[in-house]
């Protein structure tokens, strides 16, 4: 197995992209490999690696379904209901508390 070329950050040669710059672009990998990574220093920790593919072989994105949309939507309503009262918080319930805000301090919503 070879190795691939690592580029220091921000001097990785054209016609390469992460992820995230071929989601900016519509574009997706596609199923190819990686073919170089870039690597950004850190002070106390180990680098940042983020890995680079061919721009010219990337696809589109596959474009949203109605199915997909609704699917969507259900699972965005489930993380805003709070199950304990199960109205609609407006917001993401936090996890850490696993319910609304006021089902959460019940005491301090009635002295506000």
């Amino acid at each position: 197995m070879a190795t691939l070329p690592i580029y220091p950050w921000r001097l990785a040669p054209d016609g390469l992209a992460t992820r995230r710059q071929l989601r900016a672009a519509g574009l997706r990998p596609g199923g190819q490999e990686v073919v170089a990574q870039v690597e950004r220093p850190r002070r106390r920790r180990g680098p940042l690696t983020a890995y680079l593919y061919r721009i010219d072989r990337a696809r589109p994105v596959r474009p949203m379904t109605p199915a997909k949309t609704a699917a969507l939507d259900r699972a965005n309503a489930a993380r805003r209901t709070c199950p304990a009262c199960r109205n609609d918080a407006g917001y993401v319930i936090p996890v850490s508390l696993g319910m609304c805000v006021p089902c959460a301090y019940p005491d301090e919503q009635r002295t506000a």
